[in-house]
Protein backbone atom coordinates (compact mmCIF):
# COMPACT_ATOMS: atom_id res chain seq x y z
CA UNK A 1 0.00 0.00 0.00
CA UNK A 2 1.36 3.56 -0.93
CA UNK A 3 1.27 5.71 2.01
CA UNK A 4 0.87 9.83 1.56
CA UNK A 5 3.42 12.17 1.10
CA UNK A 6 4.41 14.29 4.35
CA UNK A 7 4.36 17.45 3.12
CA UNK A 8 7.52 18.70 3.51
CA UNK A 9 8.91 16.57 0.91
CA UNK A 10 6.17 17.35 -1.39
CA UNK A 11 7.18 20.87 -1.20
CA UNK A 12 10.94 19.92 -1.68
CA UNK A 13 9.78 17.71 -4.14
CA UNK A 14 7.72 20.10 -6.25
CA UNK A 15 10.54 22.68 -5.97
CA UNK A 16 13.36 20.22 -7.53
CA UNK A 17 11.53 19.45 -10.06
CA UNK A 18 10.08 22.56 -11.35
CA UNK A 19 13.68 24.18 -10.84
CA UNK A 20 14.91 21.48 -12.79
CA UNK A 21 12.29 22.34 -15.75
CA UNK A 22 12.90 26.12 -15.57
CA UNK A 23 16.34 26.17 -16.15
CA UNK A 24 15.63 23.76 -19.35
CA UNK A 25 13.44 26.28 -20.36
CA UNK A 26 14.64 29.52 -19.45
CA UNK A 27 17.92 29.95 -20.91
CA UNK A 28 18.41 33.80 -20.78
CA UNK A 29 17.08 35.80 -17.85
CA UNK A 30 13.55 36.86 -17.92
CA UNK A 31 14.22 40.45 -16.60
CA UNK A 32 16.39 42.60 -18.31
CA UNK A 33 16.10 45.65 -15.84
CA UNK A 34 16.80 45.92 -12.27
CA UNK A 35 18.17 43.24 -9.62
CA UNK A 36 16.68 39.88 -9.85
CA UNK A 37 14.08 39.12 -6.56
CA UNK A 38 15.36 37.64 -4.02
CA UNK A 39 13.11 34.87 -4.03
CA UNK A 40 13.66 32.87 -7.12
CA UNK A 41 10.97 32.58 -10.22
CA UNK A 42 11.16 28.52 -8.98
CA UNK A 43 10.26 29.12 -5.67
CA UNK A 44 7.37 30.98 -6.76
CA UNK A 45 6.21 28.06 -8.28
CA UNK A 46 6.81 25.98 -6.03
CA UNK A 47 4.75 28.27 -3.29
CA UNK A 48 1.87 28.44 -5.55
CA UNK A 49 1.56 24.54 -6.33
CA UNK A 50 1.95 23.95 -2.72
CA UNK A 51 -0.97 26.25 -2.28
CA UNK A 52 -3.28 25.18 -4.43
CA UNK A 53 -3.26 21.44 -3.67
CA UNK A 54 -3.75 22.77 0.30
CA UNK A 55 -6.80 24.45 -0.72
CA UNK A 56 -5.31 28.12 -0.57
CA UNK A 57 -7.11 29.23 -4.20
CA UNK A 58 -6.40 33.28 -4.07
CA UNK A 59 -2.62 34.69 -3.72
CA UNK A 60 -3.18 36.44 -0.90
CA UNK A 61 -4.15 33.18 1.51
CA UNK A 62 -1.20 31.38 -0.26
CA UNK A 63 1.18 34.31 0.79
CA UNK A 64 -0.03 34.11 4.35
CA UNK A 65 0.16 30.04 4.89
CA UNK A 66 3.47 30.34 3.44
CA UNK A 67 4.68 33.11 5.82
CA UNK A 68 3.15 31.52 9.28
CA UNK A 69 4.35 28.23 8.72
CA UNK A 70 7.27 28.09 5.98
CA UNK A 71 8.93 30.82 6.02
CA UNK A 72 12.06 28.79 7.18
CA UNK A 73 11.60 27.17 3.86
CA UNK A 74 11.09 30.71 1.84
CA UNK A 75 12.88 32.79 3.95
CA UNK A 76 13.08 35.50 1.24
CA UNK A 77 9.57 35.61 1.03
CA UNK A 78 8.94 39.43 -0.07
CA UNK A 79 5.45 41.16 0.89
CA UNK A 80 2.29 39.95 -0.52
CA UNK A 81 2.16 42.54 -3.42
CA UNK A 82 6.04 41.97 -4.60
CA UNK A 83 4.91 38.21 -4.31
CA UNK A 84 1.71 38.43 -6.42
CA UNK A 85 3.12 40.82 -8.91
CA UNK A 86 5.73 37.74 -9.15
CA UNK A 87 3.58 34.67 -9.54
CA UNK A 88 1.31 36.93 -12.23
CA UNK A 89 4.05 37.58 -14.34
CA UNK A 90 5.12 33.87 -14.99
CA UNK A 91 1.94 32.92 -16.48
CA UNK A 92 3.46 31.58 -19.83
CA UNK A 93 6.31 30.15 -17.68
CA UNK A 94 3.71 28.15 -16.18
CA UNK A 95 2.03 27.22 -19.50
CA UNK A 96 5.71 26.23 -20.59
CA UNK A 97 5.94 24.42 -17.58
CA UNK A 98 2.76 22.51 -17.87
CA UNK A 99 3.48 20.79 -21.72
CA UNK A 100 7.47 19.76 -20.45
CA UNK A 101 4.98 18.14 -17.36
CA UNK A 102 3.11 16.29 -20.28
CA UNK A 103 5.95 15.26 -21.43
CA UNK A 104 7.18 13.63 -18.73
CA UNK A 105 3.95 12.29 -18.40
CA UNK A 106 4.39 10.44 -22.00
CA UNK A 107 1.82 12.36 -23.67
CA UNK A 108 0.98 11.37 -27.03
CA UNK A 109 -0.19 14.12 -29.34
CA UNK A 110 -1.53 11.20 -32.04
CA UNK A 111 -3.23 9.42 -29.72
CA UNK A 112 -7.13 9.65 -28.81
CA UNK A 113 -8.22 12.94 -27.03
CA UNK A 114 -11.64 14.24 -25.22
CA UNK A 115 -12.83 17.94 -25.47
CA UNK A 116 -15.73 19.76 -22.95
CA UNK A 117 -15.99 23.08 -21.66
CA UNK A 118 -17.38 23.80 -18.35
CA UNK A 119 -18.45 27.34 -16.45
CA UNK A 120 -16.53 29.76 -14.75
CA UNK A 121 -18.82 32.37 -12.39
CA UNK A 122 -17.64 35.38 -12.23
CA UNK A 123 -20.76 36.46 -9.89
CA UNK A 124 -24.04 35.98 -8.93
CA UNK A 125 -26.36 36.70 -11.68
CA UNK A 126 -28.42 38.57 -9.63
CA UNK A 127 -25.40 40.92 -9.25
CA UNK A 128 -24.37 40.75 -12.50
CA UNK A 129 -26.20 43.79 -14.47
CA UNK A 130 -24.05 45.99 -11.75
CA UNK A 131 -21.05 44.10 -11.67
CA UNK A 132 -18.06 46.19 -13.44
CA UNK A 133 -15.81 43.41 -13.15
CA UNK A 134 -15.06 42.11 -16.76
CA UNK A 135 -17.96 44.01 -18.10
CA UNK A 136 -16.66 43.52 -21.73
CA UNK A 137 -15.41 40.44 -21.74
CA UNK A 138 -17.51 38.06 -19.62
CA UNK A 139 -21.00 37.19 -20.75
CA UNK A 140 -24.45 35.31 -19.74
CA UNK A 141 -24.44 31.70 -20.53
CA UNK A 142 -26.12 28.44 -20.18
CA UNK A 143 -24.90 25.18 -18.80
CA UNK A 144 -26.60 22.21 -20.09
CA UNK A 145 -24.87 19.85 -17.95
CA UNK A 146 -26.31 21.70 -14.79
CA UNK A 147 -28.77 23.41 -16.25
CA UNK A 148 -28.89 26.28 -15.47
CA UNK A 149 -27.48 30.22 -16.69
CA UNK A 150 -24.52 31.69 -15.42
CA UNK A 151 -22.58 35.10 -15.82
CA UNK A 152 -19.04 34.72 -16.87
CA UNK A 153 -16.73 32.99 -18.91
CA UNK A 154 -16.66 29.28 -20.74
CA UNK A 155 -13.26 27.22 -20.27
CA UNK A 156 -12.76 24.82 -22.94
CA UNK A 157 -10.59 21.78 -21.82
CA UNK A 158 -8.69 19.21 -24.26
CA UNK A 159 -7.76 15.87 -22.38
CA UNK A 160 -5.70 13.01 -23.35
CA UNK A 161 -7.67 9.13 -22.83
CA UNK A 162 -6.53 9.48 -19.56
CA UNK A 163 -8.40 12.90 -18.36
CA UNK A 164 -4.82 14.60 -18.24
CA UNK A 165 -5.30 18.21 -19.32
CA UNK A 166 -3.49 19.00 -22.37
CA UNK A 167 -4.70 22.82 -23.33
CA UNK A 168 -7.42 25.13 -22.71
CA UNK A 169 -8.93 28.39 -23.72
CA UNK A 170 -11.03 30.50 -22.00
CA UNK A 171 -13.93 32.71 -23.91
CA UNK A 172 -17.35 34.57 -22.97
CA UNK A 173 -19.82 32.23 -22.15
CA UNK A 174 -22.13 32.78 -24.91
CA UNK A 175 -19.35 31.52 -27.31
CA UNK A 176 -20.30 29.13 -29.24
CA UNK A 177 -17.82 25.65 -27.99
CA UNK A 178 -17.85 24.63 -31.61
CA UNK A 179 -16.14 27.89 -32.95
CA UNK A 180 -13.32 27.26 -30.29
CA UNK A 181 -12.43 23.68 -31.30
CA UNK A 182 -9.82 24.79 -34.14
CA UNK A 183 -7.79 26.37 -32.16
CA UNK A 184 -7.73 24.32 -28.61
CA UNK A 185 -6.73 21.22 -31.02
CA UNK A 186 -3.88 22.73 -33.22
CA UNK A 187 -1.37 20.63 -31.75
CA UNK A 188 -2.81 17.08 -32.01
CA UNK A 189 -4.02 14.21 -34.77
CA UNK A 190 -6.32 11.27 -34.58
CA UNK A 191 -9.13 10.54 -32.32
CA UNK A 192 -11.07 13.14 -30.97
CA UNK A 193 -14.37 12.80 -28.78
CA UNK A 194 -16.99 15.32 -27.57
CA UNK A 195 -20.98 15.31 -26.55
CA UNK A 196 -23.56 16.18 -28.53
CA UNK A 197 -22.72 20.19 -28.64
CA UNK A 198 -19.95 19.67 -31.00
CA UNK A 199 -21.87 17.90 -33.74
CA UNK A 200 -21.43 20.17 -36.91
CA UNK A 201 -21.04 18.82 -40.24
CA UNK A 202 -18.52 21.26 -41.47
CA UNK A 203 -16.38 21.29 -38.05
CA UNK A 204 -15.80 17.62 -38.63
CA UNK A 205 -15.10 18.13 -42.64
CA UNK A 206 -12.18 20.59 -41.37
CA UNK A 207 -10.81 18.66 -38.09
CA UNK A 208 -10.70 15.42 -40.72
CA UNK A 209 -8.21 17.89 -43.39
CA UNK A 210 -5.79 18.05 -39.99
CA UNK A 211 -5.70 14.46 -39.51
CA UNK A 212 -8.41 14.46 -36.95
CA UNK A 213 -11.20 12.29 -36.40
CA UNK A 214 -14.28 13.86 -34.58
CA UNK A 215 -16.68 11.61 -32.98
CA UNK A 216 -19.83 12.47 -31.05
CA UNK A 217 -22.64 11.03 -30.02
CA UNK A 218 -25.45 11.68 -31.84
CA UNK A 219 -28.92 13.25 -31.38
CA UNK A 220 -32.33 11.25 -30.77
CA UNK A 221 -33.85 11.68 -34.16
CA UNK A 222 -30.50 11.57 -36.02
CA UNK A 223 -29.82 7.89 -37.60
CA UNK A 224 -26.55 6.35 -36.57
CA UNK A 225 -24.91 3.91 -38.50
CA UNK A 226 -21.86 3.01 -36.33
CA UNK A 227 -21.98 -0.26 -34.02
CA UNK A 228 -23.24 0.85 -31.09
CA UNK A 229 -21.07 -1.22 -29.16
CA UNK A 230 -18.31 1.46 -30.43
CA UNK A 231 -20.72 4.07 -29.58
CA UNK A 232 -20.86 2.97 -25.98
CA UNK A 233 -17.27 2.65 -25.72
CA UNK A 234 -16.87 6.40 -26.96
CA UNK A 235 -18.98 7.81 -24.48
CA UNK A 236 -17.10 5.35 -21.65
CA UNK A 237 -14.18 7.12 -22.81
CA UNK A 238 -15.90 10.44 -23.08
CA UNK A 239 -16.41 10.63 -19.40
CA UNK A 240 -13.00 10.90 -18.45
CA UNK A 241 -12.89 14.03 -19.05
CA UNK A 242 -16.15 14.92 -16.83
CA UNK A 243 -14.02 13.08 -13.67
CA UNK A 244 -11.48 16.14 -14.80
CA UNK A 245 -13.79 18.84 -14.56
CA UNK A 246 -14.69 17.43 -11.64
CA UNK A 247 -11.25 16.84 -10.34
CA UNK A 248 -10.39 20.69 -10.78
CA UNK A 249 -13.18 21.81 -9.64
CA UNK A 250 -12.98 19.81 -6.28
CA UNK A 251 -9.18 20.27 -5.48
CA UNK A 252 -8.61 23.54 -7.51
CA UNK A 253 -11.86 24.92 -7.02
CA UNK A 254 -11.45 26.16 -11.13
CA UNK A 255 -14.85 27.25 -11.85
CA UNK A 256 -14.84 30.19 -9.52
CA UNK A 257 -13.24 33.19 -11.00
CA UNK A 258 -11.37 35.36 -8.01
CA UNK A 259 -9.74 38.24 -9.90
CA UNK A 260 -10.98 41.26 -11.57
CA UNK A 261 -8.96 40.81 -15.07
CA UNK A 262 -8.31 38.36 -18.01
CA UNK A 263 -4.75 38.74 -17.40
CA UNK A 264 -4.47 37.45 -13.47
CA UNK A 265 -7.37 34.75 -14.91
CA UNK A 266 -4.59 33.43 -17.50
CA UNK A 267 -2.14 33.17 -14.51
CA UNK A 268 -4.70 31.51 -12.33
CA UNK A 269 -5.84 29.17 -15.39
CA UNK A 270 -2.11 28.77 -16.07
CA UNK A 271 -0.96 27.03 -12.06
CA UNK A 272 -4.09 24.92 -12.04
CA UNK A 273 -3.24 23.19 -15.20
CA UNK A 274 -0.11 23.04 -13.84
CA UNK A 275 -0.80 21.82 -10.07
CA UNK A 276 -2.97 18.96 -11.51
CA UNK A 277 -0.20 17.30 -13.80
CA UNK A 278 2.39 17.76 -11.14
CA UNK A 279 0.02 15.91 -9.07
CA UNK A 280 -0.43 12.99 -12.34
CA UNK A 281 3.54 13.25 -11.42
CA UNK A 282 3.97 12.81 -8.48
CA UNK A 283 1.29 9.46 -8.65
CA UNK A 284 3.21 8.13 -11.49
CA UNK A 285 6.78 8.02 -9.16
CA UNK A 286 4.46 6.66 -6.35
CA UNK A 287 2.55 4.24 -8.17
CA UNK A 288 -0.88 4.85 -7.70
CA UNK A 289 -3.50 5.74 -10.55
CA UNK A 290 -2.41 8.66 -12.44
CA UNK A 291 -5.19 11.15 -11.27
CA UNK A 292 -5.91 9.65 -7.85
CA UNK A 293 -5.25 12.25 -5.96
CA UNK A 294 -7.09 11.48 -2.92
CA UNK A 295 -4.43 11.23 0.11
CA UNK A 296 -1.91 12.64 -1.60
CA UNK A 297 -0.09 14.56 0.93
CA UNK A 298 -0.26 13.62 4.42
CA UNK A 299 -1.65 15.85 7.19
Amino acid sequence: MVTAMPLDEFIIQIFCLTDDLYKKIVKTPLRQRGPAPKLTDSEVITIEIVGEWLGFDDDQAIWRYIKLHWLDFFPHLPDRSRFTTQAANLWAIKQQLHQAMLVKLGHQPHGVHLVDGFPIQVCHLTRAHKSRVFRGAAAFGYCASKDRKFYGFQAHLLTDERGLPVEMSITAANVDERDVVPELVSTIKGLLIGDKGYIRPLLSDDLAAQGINLQTALRKNMNDSRPKAFVKTLMKVRRKIESTIGQLAHYFTIEKCRCRDIFHLTGRIARKMLSYTIGAYMNLKAGRPLTQFKNLISD
